[in-house]
């Protein structure tokens, strides 16, 4: 039998990211059909999704060595060999080339969505933070964007991960969930594992409540006096 090792792979703030993002967009996707009162929740979740990305982008920086970006940002002609079947050793640690490609899809659709959704107006009764410093033509283009194209880019990037999920786990073999929740994943060969101590989890924490911070700062912006 070959020998398997046990490696680090994900850290424990890049794990509660990871589910506390899924639980979001799950939620926000609700009470926006929904609608009525539940929009005071989308809202509130909205701001806690732009706290999450900004955490997502720091931490992308100075996380744990397989949730920096740095290890998963691929060139094209690495893509293609990963496409072609010739991937890399490293392809199978942390993101995949095309995961990371899914990832990056994934991280942006929701960055247009959070800002969109800070800058639109239903003309009812919700409107975002920061409309009232653009103009009028903006804010109508955002509210577009927001409730159409940008709510089935984001449902359509979902849908696809979750089925290269389902082809991983089914076709290649490869246990994706389970590593997300305990961190850790059986590799053939010894990789560099990811710092996950005390030290790193309480400077994620600071992150965390530097992020909560700035979102909650936008938030009063609706309601702040004009420059």
């Amino acid at each position: 039998m070959t020998q398997q090792h046990t490696v680090r792979i994900w850290d424990l703030p890049t794990r509660i990211f990871h589910w506390t993002l899924a639980a979001c967009v799950v939620a926000l996707v609700v009470t926006a059909k929904v609608g009525g009162n539940a929009m005071e929740w989308h809202f509130r979740l909205g701001h806690m999704v732009l706290a999450l990305l900004v955490f997502r982008a720091v931490w992308g920086l100075i996380g744990g060595r397989w949730s920096r970006f740095a290890s998963f940002l691929y060139s094209p002609a690495r893509l293609l060999r990963y496409v072609r079947g010739a991937a890399h050793a490293e392809d199978s640690i942390g993101h995949s080339p095309l995961g990371a490609l899914s990832v990056f899809a994934l991280l942006a659709v929701l960055a247009a969505q959070v800002a969109t959704g800070l800058l639109s107006d239903d003309e009812i009764a919700f409107a975002g933070p920061l409309t009232r410093f653009v103009p009028n033509a903006v804010v109508g283009q955002a509210t577009g964007y927001h409730k159409e194209i940008g709510q089935y880019l984001v449902l359509a990037l979902v849908a696809l991960h979750l089925l290269a999920i389902v082809f991983y786990v089914l076709v290649r073999k490869q246990r994706l969930v389970k590593p997300m929740l305990h961190g850790d994943k059986l590799l053939a060969a010894p990789a560099p594992a990811s710092r996950d101590d005390l030290a790193t989890r309480v400077v994620a924490l600071v992150v965390l409540g530097l992020s909560f911070g700035l979102a909650w700062w936008v938030s009063t912006l609706a309601a702040a006096p004009g420059f």
